[in-house]
């Protein structure tokens, strides 16, 4: 009864720690309670109009066409005779929500909002246009809402199309944007005949926010590379163009109108965000209008990137801000109080204003700041005890522990060594995916170092094969940068030939347990692995052809996904043919949710993990701890008796560490999946392609899934064929987590000291580790389930004559 107990108790100081780390760094860091700071002198405008062209990269906009024109010619005529430009730079995670928020409030997203997938606003903050006189909004019902939610009063207006509308595999996402530009149009046309609305237009402290999806719609459906992408930038130029010209006529050219263009984000070339890529987190920043520096030439100056020669932009200066700056300089514009929980930093070179307006702007930025320190200051002093709270004192490095303990010379030294070696080749995986092949290329001489070759010639030079092969995708770009169908296609083809091979060998195998009638639910699996590799094939062909999502192929992959885990539990139990059961059922699935060399990635594990298992079939010869059967003869639900459980050895501990970097692989092995802009939109397209956060991200879970449960199942396998408890193997493999633990805190105690900004790499591996290692536990069950339960139907009575 020990046993279980220390498992569980493992399991709670996991979960415990996985908390914590919410709990100190997730924590909402806004405090309400300020005394709201504005610029006691007049503003130099009346008005505001912000473009945030979503999804925009700095160097799309920027750059010249291959014939020398720009691609915005309207914008590029503004920053080179009217206006003030250069990079906004945001920070992770580069999406539309946290982009928005620090544009508009000012301050870096509440982490909380994850829960609420971006959305909603777990708690309420202040915002630029809550302390306008009026604004008015369109554009996308994901971003308008939530600031209008937290607005105080009834003064902030949105106008928003159809969730619908945002659909990926839509012929042309340009039409977000012209529904915008119309929808502007026809409201100021509209407010002639409408003495209320007019005369709240031309009062003072007003904002007027166009949010131009169409962008970043064409990113992740064409890349941002693509004809479409860079055209609907055309289009968003010209219409930025009318509605400028527009409004300066409306209020006759009073010069009271500022312009604000820029972006939440940008884009790496593969179409996704999240990450911390420059071409993520460069978004383009123009303003030009009432109170805004005209341009300034200079004869050079100096940026780390060669963007300004790129560009050919050398003789205008460059004022680059940080995002969350862009709302104290809105703010400073139209005269309203800066947003109360804003840390953005006001860039007084936009300003065109006399040097007292820039002082008393700089001095109530400074001040709106300070008032946020004091609340949190007075909270942390209430919630404290006293003598706790105390002013903070530097961390001094202490020095080196001097008695080191000795260690006796020989083998017990040399088995350190390598577990330390082999420990931290699983750390520098975490960094760099390359290291996992370096492990990879170690694993496959194995059999040579250990002498496991002499007696299993053959399986040992396919093990060094499947080695080197599955250490090729780790040297791989991240998945979904260069979608390629064919590859899938590949994959699914191969997997039907691997499987009419192994259905040839189970038909010929002497098994007296085999069932004929079993073998149809091989037929089935290996038909939906088919379908799916047709589907896969048609589905991308018809959204290439800008004819959308066949509805029969969207229902033939929801059945395909809801059908295969019940196949895979109407196969027998009998080893071989459980794990040659749970590869068609995943792969049928994973073909799905495949662009390109990745479907070939579970292929290879497969290979390798059903390798692994003849091989410590193998090791357990080599060691004297038991007699060779034949595999093909273990049974899953067999329960083995107690007695039949050996002790454990040295070699126990090598197969933990196995399993353990083989999870890692399955994790790292396609792409550093931790990282938000490894996810590709287009993974999903045979499922749905409305953009919908919950539905994608639950298939791309399910993707990432897949390779950990097929590592599970071969290793649940091991425990079977090698007759050792799984609560000793569960001890093991927990003892190389603590290990990671502590060299990821000894490699980000470094980076720490070294870069102010690895707090959130520190965290996010933190994280990882002690995920990983709940997460193994429960694909221990899970494995237990697929590997160990049967449905059972209804079969014909066999009559037999007398």
């Amino acid at each position: 009864m020990d046993i279980p107990i220390f498992i569980l108790a493992g399991l709670l100081v996991h979960c415990v720690f996985l908390v914590s780390i919410f709990d100190i760094y997730f924590s909402s860091p806004l405090v309400h309670g300020m005394t709201p700071q504005q610029t006691p002198l007049p503003p130099p405008a009346k008005r505001l109009v912000l473009f945030v062209a979503d999804g925009l990269r700095a160097d799309s906009l920027y750059e010249l066409d291959s014939n020398g024109t720009p691609r915005a010619p309207y914008l590029r005529g503004i920053l080179e005779n009217n206006g003030s430009w250069g990079i906004s730079h945001t920070r992770v995670p580069t999406e539309s929500r946290p982009g928005h928020v620090a544009l508009i409030a000012g301050f870096y997203e509440d982490v909380s909002a994850v829960a609420k997938g971006w959305k909603e606003n777990p708690v309420e903050f202040d915002s630029v246009f809550n302390e306008s006189k009026y604004t008015w909004s369109w554009g996308s019902p994901d971003i308008l809402p939530m600031f209008a939610k937290g607005a105080t009063g009834d003064h902030v207006y949105t106008f928003c199309y159809a969730a619908e509308s945002e659909d990926f595999g839509a012929e042309d996402a340009a039409k977000l944007d012209i529904w915008v530009f119309d929808h502007v149009k026809s409201f100021f046309n509209s407010s002639r005949s409408n003495e209320t609305l007019f005369s709240a237009l031309n009062e003072e402290k007003v904002v007027l926010f166009l949010h131009l999806l169409g962008i970043d719609t064409n990113g992740h459906a064409h890349r941002p590379n693509s004809r479409e992408y860079q055209e609907n930038i055309k289009q968003v130029d010209e219409g930025v163009k009318e509605i400028a010209s527009m409004i300066d006529n409306f209020y006759g050219n009073d010069g009271k109108t500022a312009f604000i263009l820029t972006s939440d984000h940008g884009m790496t070339d593969w179409g996704s965000h999240g990450a911390g890529h420059p071409s993520e987190t460069l978004t383009p920043l123009i303003v030009w209008g009432a109170g805004v520096n005209y341009p300034q030439k200079v004869t050079s100056q100096f940026f780390e990137d060669n963007f300004l020669k790129e560009w050919k932009l050398e003789n205008l200066k460059r004022l680059d801000v940080n995002q969350a700056d862009i709302a104290p300089l809105m703010a400073s514009l139209i005269g309203v109080p800066f947003p109360l929980n804003s840390v953005g930093t006001l860039p007084v070179e936009y300003l065109n204003s006399s040097a007292h307006f820039k002082a008393e702007s700089m001095f109530t930025n400074a001040v709106q700041i300070l008032e946020q320190f004091k609340v949190k200051m007075n909270q942390k002093k209430e919630t404290t005890l006293s003598f706790l709270f105390t002013p903070f004192k530097i961390p001094v490095i202490q020095d080196l522990a001097t008695n080191v303990l000795s260690l006796h010379v020989g083998q017990s030294v040399g088995f350190l060594l390598i577990s330390i070696l082999a420990v931290e080749i699983l750390v520098l995986s975490f960094f760099y995916r390359s290291a996992l092949t370096v492990g990879l290329l170690v694993f496959a001489v194995w059999p040579v170092i250990t002498q496991l070759w002499v007696q299993a010639k053959t399986k040992a030079l396919i093990w060094t094969l499947l080695c080197v092969l599955l250490a090729i995708f780790p040297l791989m770009p991240v998945v979904g940068r260069d979608p390629n169908i064919p590859l899938v296609i590949a994959a699914g083809l191969l997997t039907l030939l691997i499987s009419c091979f192994s259905l040839a060998s189970l038909c010929k195998s002497e098994n007296k347990y085999r069932d004929n009638e079993d073998l149809k639910v091989y037929f089935y699996q290996m038909f939906s692995v088919a379908l799916s590799t047709y589907v896969v094939s048609s589905t991308h062909n018809s959204l290439k052809n800008k004819q959308g999502l066949p509805v029969m192929n969207q229902i033939i992959s929801w059945m395909i996904l809801v059908s295969s885990p019940v196949l895979l539990l109407l196969s027998p139990t009998f080893l071989f043919q459980r794990l040659f059961s749970i590869l068609l059922s995943l792969m049928s699935i994973y073909l799905l949710l495949s662009t390109g060399y990745e479907a070939l990635f579970p292929l290879v594990l497969f290979g390798l993990m059903f390798v692994w298992v003849n091989m410590e079939q193998e090791a357990l010869q080599h060691y004297g701890l038991s007699r060779k059967p034949k595999l093909a003869f273990f049974n899953f639900t067999y329960a083995m008796d107690i007695t039949q459980f050996r002790q454990l050895h040295l070699d126990d501990i090598r197969r933990s560490f196995f399993f353990v970097f083989f999870i890692v692989t399955a994790f790292f092995g396609t792409g550093n999946i931790a990282s938000i802009n490894s996810f590709d939109p287009a993974s999903v397209y045979c499922f749905l392609t409305v953009f919908s956060p919950f539905m994608m991200g639950g298939l791309l879970l399910l993707k990432v899934a897949i390779p950990f449960v097929l590592v599970s199942c071969a290793f649940e396998a091991v425990q079977v064929t090698t007759q050792l408890s799984s609560k000793r193997y569960k001890g093991l493999f927990m003892v190389f987590f603590f290990f990671q633990v502590f060299f990821l805190y000894s490699a980000n105690l470094y980076f720490s000291l070294t870069f102010l900004m690895s707090l959130s790499c520190s965290i996010s591996h933190y994280v990882l580790v002690m995920s990983l290692t709940i997460f193994m536990m429960v694909m221990n069950g899970l494995a237990q389930l697929l590997t160990t339960q049967r449905l059972g139907l209804p079969r014909r009575t066999k009559h037999h004559s007398t």
